[in-house]
């Protein structure tokens, strides 16, 4: 034998020398053809091995390694699906964009402040593991647990943002409880004590950017009922705008205020609620985004019923366009 040469020259396995065989392998993957009930794929995935199965059935013995090195030479790859599709959308979606940027920059003019609100994703707190990767010495990875059980004595964080638009800081208030509406509401009302009230001594109006769904959607009476105590509070007429089904990614505390946040943790395990509260308020931008957060341990009950004469009491005044989406609550009178 030659130096360097294993074998003598013809050894080893053959070349499918197959003239059709790229033919019925794209005909295999083609979706028009993967659509027919007599397809031998119909029901199962398009994975190497199948097909190979699949081509073995018609005659052309091959392995998955061939199918797949054939595969490659086509021009596939393996791909998860893209969320690209919007899907359905209201009619007013647009509309309704539209006015909230208008009243937006209504009251930003008159240096009212606008708030854009929302939970952040719900955290376990413990030593579990998290997306992401961060600095560490080598061979000596952050140990965390493999299992995703939650710990009864830790518990789990709620964040609620408060995204002040044209100031460009954020306030989070880190529940331990349960996401209503209450939380919601008192949310807000620590953001106002802490900076709302300091940066706008003399307003006397707040408008809400929120989502249409969740702790503070505009179906809940219980999210309206505690907006009038808030208004009352504040003594400030408060305006809420829902954005429009579906497009709670639109919210601007979401890619503003809460992606930083998941960098800034990235890689990292939520091992504590001090943790949580300190990553989130440490977190800053190049651009000026300033954070504060604190922990909010008291308790928010689920189920709290709010009667028609309780609502009767709420000073709403719904809006000409879309009035179960924008609507105005004005202070009580005392």
């Amino acid at each position: 034998m030659p130096a360097g040469q294993v074998r003598k020259p013809g050894g080893g396995r053959k070349r499918v020398e197959d003239p059709t065989l790229l033919k019925r392998l794209e005909q295999l993957i083609d979706p028009a053809t993967r659509g027919d009930p007599m397809s031998a794929l119909r029901w199962t995935s398009k994975s190497t091995r199948h097909l190979a199965q699949a081509l073995s059935a018609e005659g052309c013995d091959v392995s998955h390694e061939t199918v797949s090195q054939l595969l490659r030479g086509l021009g596939y790859s393996l791909q998860a699906n893209a969320k690209m599709l919007e899907g359905a959308q209201h009619p007013d979606r647009n509309e309704q964009f539209e006015y909230i940027n208008t009243l937006s920059k209504r009251f930003m003019r008159a240096e009212d402040p606008v708030i854009s609100v929302d939970t952040k994703k719900k955290e376990l707190v413990g030593a579990y593991a998290r997306g992401g990767r961060e600095w560490q010495p080598k061979g000596e990875p952050e140990r965390v647990l493999v299992h995703d059980f939650i710990d009864p004595k830790l518990g789990k964080a709620i964040p609620y943002g408060v995204y002040d638009v044209g100031q460009d800081q954020g306030w989070v208030n880190v529940g331990v409880d349960h996401d209503t509406a209450s939380f919601a509401a008192q949310s807000i009302r620590r953001w106002w004590r802490s900076m709302g009230a300091p940066l706008y001594p003399s307003t006397r109006r707040l408008l809400i950017c929120a989502d249409g769904g969740g702790s503070n959607g505009y179906r809940s009476r219980l999210w309206k009922f505690e907006l009038q105590r808030l208004a009352t509070e504040m003594g400030v007429e408060i305006t809420a705008c829902h954005l429009p089904p579906g497009t709670s990614k639109w919210n601007k505390i979401e890619h503003r205020l809460f992606s930083h946040i998941t960098m800034n943790w990235r890689g990292r395990p939520l091992v504590s609620h001090d943790v949580v509260v300190n990553l989130i308020g440490s977190t800053r931008t190049t651009s000026g985004l300033k954070v504060r957060a604190r922990l909010d341990k008291r308790k928010y009950p689920t189920g709290v019923e709010i009667t028609d004469a309780m609502m009767e009491s709420v000073n709403l005044k719904p809006h000409a366009f879309h009035g179960e989406w924008n609507y105005s609550i004005a202070p009580d009178k005392v």
